[in-house]
């Protein structure tokens, strides 16, 4: 590959997400429906009836309003002011994205959506909400918020912004098909069963699986109803005795993939859904709804019936991240085509980014055409990230055809994955261009500490990820620096490379358990000059210790691929993360250098020599 023939993306695209000169206009025309109704303001989140990370086209309503396509935030708009709440990593997007004369960027970290409505909403107003939109506890909170302020919240039927939203895109409707049993591991019947068992032991009546991610998995299926993630949207309804229910429109469901659900279940349209709810609601059954992902609609509609909805874990979640044999082969196999395919791109852009012609979009673009050509893509697993300069310090950075830079002397950080139907990658490198700072060599070497650091970790069962977020932290707490990510997130097995509940974060409770595939990327960031990551996946594991008086786990490494030596400054490593990386690179040349050849290899076998 060289500079002339830089292909283009088949699943990625560098036009403008949106334009904030829309903001005014819209938000206007919705403060008027909302008077319309008396209503004294709207909450839209950036969410569908499913809570997912990618909402389809038609369900981007926040986008649409505020113009603000970040992953998460919410917007509150009233009759003289609107807000729209963000965390931390989407300060600068969203104030770059929205015309911030109508709409006012708040950090959710200063703000919280529920303190912002205490502080704001009138007293005696009513503050609109759309039920499906919303968990069941978070309409709580809301309904709390509310009161705090004197109003009122109250759910809408239709949401508001479907009226004036003139040109909005159809429904997705991509096929659904069948995920192959050995890649899987476990077919269906095992799975219904071990969910039926599940429910025993709650004393629950059903099962409304409102994760898409937990459809998918349950039912052996995958779709391509949303970016980047093989998900079928749609719902099912899981007794404690008797067939399951799919809820998913018939035209997209392939031959295959209705064969496998009908042994097993029922497939019903989407619109039956609330019909079988309020039949549940009317048996007076106890009814298990996602906490995480359920809508409000959903228990409404089976407590006005009757029932009871009692809101809480689904035992899916749990069972999806417990990868079983099959499942971790599978991954172990997709990391090492893909570092295969991530050691040619690196070799490349060794080679190409001194001659100075290269813009982010090239180093994107070349990036998908290596994983392109193991000829087992099915997708990337989001959207790269490819960082240059400033651009790497915005942890989130997407590129677009104004945002491009050039390759200049300097950083360059490049966060990326791949969907293959044996696995999910997600792998971040950061490379210098020319020679670093000083500054820069400190900074890299202590998130590779930090990042080291994890990899090396034993610990008790019972931890969660949240007791071992500050080990990725203290090299550079010792400097007085720190990012405001979490260290690490789980991911799935040809699903969301973003899965929970497990996560290496100060928000991560849920105990780490054996199967669970995380990531480690701690990071730096010097806003408006570089930034800095470095990510590989790691799966827990058992460890034998002899004489040990607990189970203890540690981290098995999964991802192949060096670091950027000439960023490492080695008096800072202690004898330990010497070995470790020395190591770790000796690992990586074993496995991945029989994958390539010329430049590649020589580029390998030199980024992999002992420090």
């Amino acid at each position: 590959m060289t500079d002339s023939t830089l292909p283009t993306c088949r699943f990625q695209s560098f036009s403008e997400p949106s334009d904030p000169a829309h903001v005014a206009g819209r938000v206007a025309a919705l403060r008027k429906a909302l008077a319309a109704q008396g209503l004294a303001g709207f909450v839209v989140p950036r969410a569908d009836e499913h809570q997912g990370e990618y909402v389809p086209a038609h369900m981007a309503r926040l986008a649409w309003l505020t113009g603000f396509t970040g992953s998460a935030g919410h917007a509150v708009v009233l009759a003289d002011k609107a807000a729209l709440i963000v965390d931390g990593r989407y300060t600068i997007q969203s104030a770059a994205q929205t015309d911030t004369s109508v709409v006012t960027p708040v950090r959710m970290e200063e703000t919280p959506l529920e303190r912002w409505i205490e502080q704001n909403l009138p007293a005696g107003g009513e503050l609109g909400y759309d039920p499906w939109l919303h968990t069941v506890d978070g309409v709580a909170r809301l309904e709390k918020a509310a009161a705090a302020a004197g109003g009122k919240a109250v759910p809408l039927a239709p949401n508001p912004i479907d009226a004036l939203w003139a040109d909005r895109p159809a429904p997705p409707a991509a096929p659904v098909k069948a995920h192959r049993t050995d890649y899987a591991g476990e077919d269906t019947a095992a799975k219904l069963g071990r969910v039926r068992d599940a429910l025993a032991e709650a004393k629950v009546d059903a099962l409304v699986v409102s994760d898409p991610h937990a459809l998918a998995w349950l039912f052996n299926v995958r779709g391509g109803d949303v970016e980047h993630t093989p998900l079928p949207l749609g719902y099912a309804i899981v007794p404690r005795e008797g067939r399951p229910t799919v809820f998913l429109a018939s035209e997209k469901i392939t031959n295959e993939a209705g064969d496998a659900i009908g042994a097993v279940g029922e497939i019903a349209a989407p619109a039956a859904l609330g019909q079988e709810l309020k039949r549940l609601g009317a048996a007076k059954a106890k009814v298990r709804l996602d906490g995480a992902t359920g809508a409000s609609a959903l228990a409404t509609l089976i407590r006005d019936a009757g029932g009871t909805a009692d809101a809480g874990a689904d035992p899916i979640a749990l069972m999806k991240a417990r990868k079983n044999a099959a499942e971790l082969a599978g991954t172990r196999a997709a990391h090492l085509r893909d570092g295969a395919a991530m050691t040619n791109y690196l070799s490349w852009l060794a080679r190409e980014a001194p001659k100075g012609g290269l813009t982010e979009i090239d180093a994107v673009a070349a990036l998908e055409q290596e994983r392109l050509r193991t000829g087992l893509l099915k997708d990337v697993s989001f959207t790269t990230i490819a960082g240059a300069g400033p651009n790497a310090a915005l942890p989130h950075y997407r590129v677009t055809e104004s945002s491009n830079r050039r390759l200049e002397p300097g950083i360059f950080l490049v966060d990326s994955g791949a969907q293959y139907e044996d696995g999910t990658t997600d792998i971040t490198r950061t490379i210098v261009i020319g020679e670093p700072t000083d500054e820069m060599r400190d900074r890299y070497t202590r998130v590779l500490k930090g990042h080291v650091a994890i990899s090396r970790l034993v610990f008790a069962k019972g931890t969660s990820g949240a007791q071992l977020d500050a080990f990725a932290r203290l090299p550079l707490w010792q400097g007085g620096f720190d990012f405001d990510h979490g260290t690490g997130h789980g991911v799935g097995s040809y699903l969301s490379v973003h899965e929970g509940p497990q996560r290496l974060s100060k928000l991560g409770t849920t105990p780490l358990e054996p199967g669970m595939i995380l990531s480690n990327e701690p990071g730096y960031y010097k806003q408006g000059h570089y930034g800095i990551r470095i990510e590989n996946l790691i799966v827990v594991e058992e460890r034998a210790i002899p004489g040990a008086e607990r189970v203890i786990y540690g981290f098995e490494t999964i991802t192949w691929c060096p670091y950027e030596r000439a960023l490492i400054e080695k008096s800072l490593l202690d004898p330990g993360e010497i070995a470790w990386i020395d190591a770790y690179h000796a690992s990586v040349l074993e496995k991945i250098g029989p994958q390539v050849e010329g430049d590649a290899r020589a580029w390998l076998e030199t980024a992999c020599q002992p420090l």
